[in-house]
């Protein structure tokens, strides 16, 4: 059962269909870690040029994802609540794998470090138990500037 559903995130997050690619949230330890999921589908509009008779989900995608991931994971840290996440940096980003239609994107994301306005985060995107992408990122908090 889902910690978190598709209007959940999109009443915490900016991000809207779409480039809305959080489908639901399986787990949350609000500040630690969160494990969320991805259902790759042919129907998503890349495909159509990503490749054509061939489709793979574009890496910079699979760091969107893990991105919105992440920033629902900081954006339910008690001190961030009601403000908006910035991705600020991408680091030691490691692509193993491609992702294909049909593959489920598990999507773990530990929070490694947290100051006043910003956090890093480990991240691993995995199909089937195994690594499609890891990589560190960083974000950068700040008020909302309008409602979502």
């Amino acid at each position: 059962m889902a910690v978190m559903d598709a209007q959940e995130i999109m009443d915490l997050i900016p991000n809207r269909y779409p480039i809305c690619y959080i489908d639901y949230v399986d787990e949350l330890i609000a500040g630690e870690e969160i494990t969320a999921t991805k259902n790759v589908t042919i129907n998503e509009s890349f495909f159509r040029g990503h490749f054509p008779g061939n489709p793979v989900m574009p890496g910079v995608l699979i760091i969107e994802t893990l991105a919105q991931a992440a920033s629902i994971l900081i954006l339910k840290s008690p001190e961030f609540l009601g403000k908006t996440a910035y991705l600020g940096a991408i680091h030691q980003a490691k692509f193993r794998r491609v992702v294909r239609p049909g593959d489920v994107l598990k999507l773990n994301i530990k929070l490694i470090k947290k100051r006043e306005n910003m956090g890093i985060v480990a991240t691993k995107a995995m199909v089937a138990g195994k690594v499609a992408c890891a990589a560190e990122l960083m974000f950068v908090v700040a008020e909302r500037k309008e409602k979502i």
